[in-house]
């Protein structure tokens, strides 16, 4: 699930740069959410905040650090302006928003496509803190003592991007719904 899902991120993101996009996940980990804070690198990450309102419902977190936010801001607005020092703090959010909106909704989609059913989602929440404070805070929002932690690398030739995805499903519908996917027979 984890590689279905960033490679929808993958495909988003190969679209709006017109670049051969990859992402590799590097750590998938179920953690208790009590633990979840010494599991994190420290640092400040900005992001987007998820939430499903279809099956399996939950959160699904994308996160970068702040290098990557600021290349991130470099790809959406280099079509709009020259010197991205000269963008505004409120620009440079909205473009970050927007991609993380973007990696949440390939992400989703390929959940989706995988289980066979939509996952509708509310609008994205721009994030902004310390790692383990928005992990904690998203983690703590659901009723379930673990969550399902992805680590992953984003690589698109141009750029050096490092993406963090934290997926919150609820755990019993999650596990059934991946228990009931039929398994092709070969």
């Amino acid at each position: 699930m984890a590689k279905v899902g960033t490679n929808g991120v993958a495909d988003n993101m190969s679209k709006l740069t017109g670049e051969n996009a990859q992402m590799e996940v590097t750590k998938t980990n179920f953690i208790d959410i009590d633990d979840i804070g010494s599991q994190l690198d420290p640092g400040k990450r900005v992001g987007v905040r998820v939430r499903l309102l279809d099956p399996p419902h939950g959160h699904i977190l994308i996160l970068f650090p702040e290098a990557s936010a600021k290349k991130i801001t470099a790809i959406m607005l280099r079509d709009v302006v020259d010197d991205i020092s000269d963008v505004s703090g409120k620009m440079a959010r909205s473009a970050v928003e927007e991609m993380g909106n973007m990696m949440a909704s390939g992400f989703i989609d390929g959940w989706a496509d995988v289980l066979g059913r939509a996952i509708d989602i509310a609008a994205p929440q721009l994030v902004y803190a310390q790692t383990g404070e928005i992990v904690t805070r998203t983690a703590g929002l659901g009723g379930d003592d673990l969550a399902l932690f992805f680590d992953s690398d984003l690589t698109v030739p141009s750029y050096q991007i490092e993406a963090e995805i934290y997926a919150f499903p609820e755990l019993a519908e999650f596990v059934e719904m991946v228990n009931n996917m039929e398994t092709p027979t070969t």
